[in-house]
């Protein structure tokens, strides 16, 4: 019954608030991992952005205005990592916080010695455990212009990272996973690429990656959708495991 309740309300806000063909064909022309969907995945990542426009509010701030054909390709773009989970897997947050460019959270650092340090990075994107995600409008409208890179991905890739406590490179996995190799491969894998790294050798990754396991996970994340054959062909296990996880094969 609750199944059927929930079929029913899903069939409603799709056709309450469809997302009209000219957004979608621009949404996909702009949206390089939907582009590669086959007829029926393209068709079920219509149905979850429309829901997930339906559930998550876009918030653009500092004069930033976002119309249809933003939040649509903003929508597409989020859905790709839950297209074979489902939007239960976003569940626990509600906002998308979306600056015009690049920002610099405030936020101040205690030391282990007590002092007191004001963080001044410069971010891209940022995922709040509970809390919203924030991203850098100009870098999602930069999605595509560097290969296998993916703001929007890459902070979603934090919330699922997160489902199960901080995070740590360290989804919840499915049933049939095994916990010893997800481990295994990505911190072998992270370690390796650290002495590459140490020791000149080009990365088949962007090196931000390496400054934690959560992000290595979310760079790898990024990289499985939007540059999957490069993945495959240098870090085949990480591949193995993120199709796996994704439940996915974008190569």
């Amino acid at each position: 019954m609750f199944k059927t309740i929930r079929n029913w309300r899903i069939r409603r806000i799709v056709a309450r608030h469809p997302i009209a063909e000219p957004l979608w064909r621009d949404a996909l022309q702009r949206c390089a991992p939907a582009r590669r969907l086959g007829a029926s995945d393209q068709a079920t990542l219509r149905v979850l952005a429309t829901l997930f426009l339906d559930r998550k509010s876009l918030e653009p701030v500092k004069g930033l205005h976002l119309d249809d054909a933003d939040r649509v390709l903003l929508a597409a773009h989020a859905c790709i990592p839950i297209l074979k989970l489902g939007l239960d897997w976003y569940d626990g947050w509600h906002s998308i916080i979306v600056y015009p460019d690049a920002f610099i959270p405030r936020r101040t650092q205690i030391d282990a010695a007590g002092v007191v340090h004001q963080n001044n990075s410069v971010l891209a994107g940022e995922a709040w455990g509970r809390g919203p995600v924030i991203l850098s409008w100009a870098n999602v409208l930069a999605i595509g212009t560097k290969p296998g890179h993916n703001v929007v991905i890459h902070e979603m890739a934090h919330k699922l990272d997160m489902l199960n406590g901080d995070a740590n490179g360290f989804p919840p996995l499915h049933r049939r996973m095994d916990r010893h190799v997800w481990w295994q491969v990505f911190s072998s894998t992270w370690d390796r690429l650290q002495d590459e790294q140490r020791n000149g050798v080009d990365l088949p990754m962007d090196p931000y990656g390496l400054e934690s396991p959560a992000e290595f996970f979310a760079v790898a994340s990024e990289q499985f959708f939007e540059a999957p054959a490069t993945l495959r062909q240098h870090l085949p296990e990480v591949y193995r495991q993120l199709t796996q996880f994704y439940r996915q094969h974008p190569f």
